[in-house]
């Protein structure tokens, strides 16, 4: 039987908030068996601890957020999917205020410290999911549709599709995920440029940039709009004409959208609570319609 897992050793991150832009740190503790996913407060009273489990997630519009209690937590997907997909069973994350920062915008600083402090073996048998038949969630209004059938290892293909000429549609599949870390780890968070202004007039992202984002510019704007977004998230200002993809370091790949669709599903079904045996397929994967899908597999484990 394969054996639970934990983290060898401890480690911390610091960097911004994406959305409060609060400078902000969380520390990676390795955890006993059957402890799961864990996230602790610390600079709340009482340092309340919030079970990371998909019945937990109160709102899913511009990331994952789970709550218990008073205590919630925001954009935990990218940590969640580096666990998940390097095998870690249980861990508890140390964060000291209301979201994981979002350093820059991928996995790949997490998977590089799991693997820099290694993973050890417990002794209690691993938890799988594993499914006599397909599982479906969709959602007609937005065409957005996840499925799992049975398989040997936990597999994903991921297919984002969207109108503007900047960006269309797109398809990454991961079928092993021991490449996790050289195929999809590195992609960043992505939105589009009409998104930001929304999010800006709600006055969230107030910690994103082009160093922890690729921003989408699709639909062609005054030059003086555009020079003003800009200013807002500190970006070089452009000609308005040009449109195209806005971020600081080049794309990793050309799908690094869908690869990083693909890390947020793996993200949310770390929140499953066990480990899963099996292929999901994703049509327009989101975090509201991913949580749905943990949720449904959740009532099966």
């Amino acid at each position: 039987m394969t054996k639970q897992t934990t983290l060898g050793g401890g480690f911390t991150l610091s960097g911004k908030g994406l959305h409060t832009g609060l400078p902000l740190t969380v520390t990676f503790c390795p955890a006993p068996e059957n402890h799961g996913y864990k996230i602790q407060r610390t600079d709340l009273p009482g340092q309340p601890i919030i079970d990371a489990v998909a019945d937990n997630v109160v709102e899913t519009t511009r990331g994952t957020v789970v709550q218990q209690g008073d205590a919630r937590c925001s954009t935990i997907e990218h940590a969640m999917a580096a666990l998940f997909a390097l095998g870690v069973d249980n861990c508890l994350l140390q964060v000291d205020g209301p979201e994981v920062p979002i350093l820059d915008g991928s996995a790949e600083i997490y998977v590089e410290n799991i693997r820099r402090v290694g993973i050890v073996e417990q002794d209690a048998d691993a938890r799988y999911l594993e499914l006599d038949g397909e599982v479906h969630v969709e959602d007609a209004a937005t065409g957005s549709a996840l499925s799992m059938v049975p398989a040997q290892d936990f597999q994903v293909t991921a297919h984002i599709s969207f109108s503007g000429r900047a960006l269309s549609d797109q398809t990454a599949r991961l079928d092993d995920m021991g490449n996790f870390g050289t195929e999809i780890a590195a992609a960043r968070t992505f939105c589009f440029v009409r998104e930001v202004e929304m999010l800006l007039a709600a006055g969230l992202i107030k910690g994103g940039d082009l160093d922890n984002a690729i921003v989408i510019y699709e639909n062609e704007k005054s030059q003086a709009d555009l020079d003003r977004l800009a200013d807002a998230i500190g970006a070089p200002h452009r000609d308005a004409h040009e449109l195209g993809f806005l971020q600081t370091k080049p794309l990793v790949w050309d799908n690094e959208p869908a690869r990083h669709k693909l890390l947020d599903i793996i993200g949310d079904m770390a929140l499953v609570g066990c480990r899963l045996r099996g292929h999901i397929t994703a049509n327009r994967p989101g975090h509201t319609i991913n949580n749905r899908f943990a949720r449904a597999l959740r009532e099966r484990v």
